[in-house]
C-alpha cells in the first residue's frame, strides 16, 4: 500500500466529489461521481455509493479502481489508482453513516450559502433527496499519479 502525504490527503477531504473509475465486462472505463468519506496516510480511502449499478458491479468483477479530483482553479489535481474491497450497507459502522450525513449537511448548508448570496444554483437542494448509502467501497492506494502540469510546480 502507498503512503500518502498530507497535501494530498487535505487535497482530497476538500473536494465536493471525487470520480471513481471502474472497469466494465468489456474492458472499457466507467466513471461516476462519488463522495469521500475518509482517506488517511496509509493510503486507504473510504467511499460511500449510493446505488447498486455499474460501480458496484464492475468492482465486483474486477477490483481495479482509479479515484480522480481536480481544482480547475489552481490547475492541479491527482489520481490515485488501487484495488477496491466492498462492504455491504448493514456492516457499516455508525459513525460512517454520521460522516455522510454531516457531508449532506454541509453541502446542503453551503448551497443555501451561496443562494443567498446571489450565486445561481440548483434552487431544490438535491442533497436533500438522496437515499442512504447502498454499499461502501474501501481502496487500498497502490499508485498516486500528480495530475499537476510540471512547469506549474
Amino acid at each position: 500500500m502507498k503512503h500518502l502525504t498530507e497535501e494530498i490527503i487535505y487535497f482530497f477531504r476538500s473536494q465536493n466529489f471525487i470520480v471513481v473509475s471502474s472497469v466494465d465486462k468489456g474492458g472499457s472505463p466507467h466513471a461516476s461521481c462519488k463522495g469521500l468519506i475518509d482517506i488517511n496516510k496509509n493510503g486507504r480511502i473510504y467511499l460511500l455509493d449510493l446505488y447498486r449499478k455499474k460501480t458496484f458491479e464492475n468492482l465486483k468483477r474486477n477490483h481495479n479502481i482509479s479515484i480522480t479530483a481536480v481544482d480547475e482553479h489552481h490547475f492541479r489535481g491527482f489520481c490515485l489508482k488501487g484495488k477496491a474491497r466492498l462492504v455491504e450497507a448493514e456492516k457499516l459502522k455508525s459513525h460512517i453513516l454520521k460522516a455522510w450525513e454531516e457531508k449532506i449537511v454541509d453541502r446542503i448548508t453551503n448551497r443555501v450559502l451561496k443562494n443567498i448570496h446571489g450565486e445561481k444554483g440548483h434552487a431544490k437542494h438535491p442533497e436533500s433527496r438522496l437515499p442512504r448509502p447502498a454499499y461502501m467501497i474501501v481502496m487500498e492506494t497502490e499508485e498516486i499519479v500528480d495530475l499537476t502540469p510540471a512547469h506549474i510546480k
